[in-house]
């Protein structure tokens, strides 16, 4: 019982002891073998298995594959004093994980480096350059506004000789240089952003709201002229078409009116005491009624026809 037990305990112990001694590497991966913190031999960048000694050597793994860097937005000082809020990002690997280790340790501590370089050398190239260089990229033509008079707008653009490709490209190439003895590669550093700080944006945006409130302002007042036009025209023509109705209906009524006349006058002349019983006929009904008192005298005419009717005559 004794000795199985004994045995036991020896092949755990043994399996231990190959369990640590050996290792995987992936492809995505590379290793620095170190014994008490210190390295030891090559870094091993092939994948596969590989042995150690245990207990007394530790592999540390790095990353092959390319690895991100993404820094903190900073206000920074353009050539022409404006502040602007610049955000960078980069990507870089580890090309030297030896060397890596030794100057860096680890991931956290290359981020802190990098801070340090690619902040650093965005700073002074921001610093020797003018907003438009930075903001743009080539030489190109303006684009005008249609809502604008061209009078009313910028037709050209000042020449850049750099533009923000160029100043992209000297901070990279400067951050190369300070990163070559640390075991790593700057592949490529971008501007994620580029924008004016608080003040200022509040200032452009101002300028920017004014500018379109003005725009807005002459289409009112061109849409408030054309609609005074327009409802000047409607206001004329409608008289016109009234005047020329009323015109039509005099010619009409003096039409009429002269063939009533031609007609009256023919009766007349036709038969005038018959023609002036018929016209008193008619103002009858319109001057008596039942509580019509009438009070005329016997020689009138008014009287004569009434008197005719009631047989005294």
């Amino acid at each position: 019982m004794r000795y199985g037990l004994i045995l036991v305990a020896a092949g755990l112990l043994v399996l231990s002891l190959l369990g640590g001694a050996f290792y995987i590497v992936s492809e995505t991966q590379q290793v620095v073998i170190t014994q008490f913190g210190r390295p030891v031999g090559e870094p091993i960048t092939q994948a596969g298995v590989h042995f150690k000694m245990p207990f007394l050597q530790t592999a540390n793994f790095f990353e092959k594959r390319f690895l991100e860097w993404n820094g903190d937005p900073n206000e920074v000082p353009t050539k022409d004093k404006r502040f602007l809020l610049v955000d960078t990002y980069a990507r870089w690997r580890i090309t030297d994980p030896l060397k890596f280790f030794q100057r860096l340790q680890n991931e956290r501590g290359a981020l802190s480096r990098l801070d340090d370089i690619i902040d650093g050398e965005t700073l002074n190239a921001i610093a020797n350059h003018t907003v438009v260089e930075i903001v743009r990229s080539t030489n190109r033509e303006v684009l005008l506004d249609p809502d604008l008079a061209e009078e009313e707008q910028m037709t050209t653009l000042d020449e850049v000789d750099t533009g923000r490709l160029d100043i992209m490209a000297v901070i990279l190439t400067e951050a190369q240089k300070r990163t070559s003895d640390l075991g790593i590669e700057i592949l490529d550093v971008r501007f994620k952003r580029i924008n004016y700080n608080r003040e200022v944006q509040r200032t452009v945006y101002q300028r920017m709201i004014a500018e379109r409130t003005r725009i807005a302002e002459r289409f009112r007042s061109e849409g408030l002229g054309e609609s005074a036009r327009i409802r000047g025209e409607k206001e004329r023509e409608l008289k016109a078409i009234q005047s020329d109705a009323f015109r039509q209906a005099q010619e009409i009524k003096g039409r009429a009116d002269a063939e009533a006349s031609a007609i009256y006058a023919a009766a007349y002349n036709r038969d005038a005491e018959f023609y002036r019983f018929y016209k008193t006929m008619e103002v009858y009904p319109t001057t008596l009624d039942k509580d019509a008192w009438l009070v005329l005298t016997t020689e009138g005419d008014f009287f004569k026809y009434i008197d005719s009717v009631g047989g005294r005559k």
